[in-house]
């Protein structure tokens, strides 16, 4: 909608009015008064604002927020007319979509700030775990690098989703992509492609990783297709319901594992408390000589 404009008196009497919104209306007898059209609170906030602007030039502003009716902004400047004296003109404007579309860019912008100190905190804590478990700078430079790419790749999906979340098949083909494509035909894939949040995708996105690598290096890949299986699914039942993945390497078909492959895959703590810590949950990771399995249960309710 266009403005309205209100012209009033040296004695605050409304002489003309032009596009008055359609919320008010005139319900006085005879001249309009800003009691008859807006009401007593915006008639006593007027009162106080024209009586506030001594001479011309001098402006003042408020907004009326009226709920499902809109936003509206009055604004008033004192004007001087010869041989009249000085005169008030009051503006009405809405500003419902305005003000909406900076609600929304104030709390896009404090979810920016909330999710890049979470980021923050997760590359810290990838840091200190790789430290921790590097035998040389060398192994941690390869392992952190190899990780921190993993994490900025689940944070483009993210991103490329409008935040809204990424499906965990979508997840897990775009981490195979990025550590071994030329085996993605061997992996066996079940389940629901089911819906998890930024932050779930971001830790999940973590550990596939983990398993990918360390496959690619001492396990399921270097036998035949089929060797390795993962499912997603929601478990519903009485309770909340929980959503489970799991992944399974088969291992018959290789050599016996070696002392140092066993520590290497089974040394993960990132598999088996960073990220269940950050999704809620729970994780159980084992390797036998029939194969290697990891086990992710957390609550659905961590998606919200």
């Amino acid at each position: 909608m266009g403005a309205c404009y209100i012209l009033y008196d040296s004695s605050s009497r409304c002489m003309c009015i032009t596009g008055l919104p359609a919320i008010w209306e005139d319900l006085s007898d005879g001249v309009p008064t800003d009691l008859s059209i807006f009401g007593e609170d915006i008639a006593v906030r007027l009162d106080f604002l024209r009586s506030s602007l001594k001479q011309a030039g001098d402006h003042a502003a408020f907004e009326v927020d009226l709920g499902e009716n809109g936003i509206f902004e009055f604004r008033c400047r004192k004007v001087s007319i010869p041989q009249h004296g000085l005169y008030s003109i009051l503006s009405i404007v809405e500003k419902t979509e305005e003000r909406r579309r900076e609600r929304a860019l104030r709390t896009l912008l404090m979810e920016v700030s909330h999710r890049s100190k979470n980021l923050l905190a997760v590359v810290q804590g990838i840091a200190s775990q790789t430290a921790r478990f590097s035998g040389s700078l060398e192994g941690f430079l390869q392992k952190f690098r190899g990780r921190l790419y993993a994490l900025s790749k689940a944070q483009d999906i993210v991103t490329d989703s409008e935040w809204r979340g990424v499906g965990f098949m979508d997840l897990l083909k775009a981490q195979l992509e990025m550590c071994n494509p030329a085996k993605i035909a061997q992996i066996e894939m079940t389940g629901e492609n089911i819906l998890l949040s930024p932050n779930a995708a971001m830790h999940i996105g973590l550990a596939l990783h983990e398993l990918i690598v360390n496959s690619t290096n001492y396990g399921g890949w270097l036998g035949a297709p089929g060797s390795i299986r993962v499912s997603c699914r929601m478990e519903r039942g009485e309770g909340p319901p929980f959503i489970t993945i799991n992944w399974h390497e088969d291992l018959q078909a290789l050599p016996a594992a070696t002392d140092q492959n066993l520590q290497a895959r089974f040394g993960s703590t990132v598999l088996e408390k960073v990220v269940p810590v950050s999704v809620n949950g729970t994780a159980v990771y084992t390797m036998d000589s029939r194969g290697i399995s990891y086990a992710l249960r957390f609550p659905a309710d961590v998606n919200e």
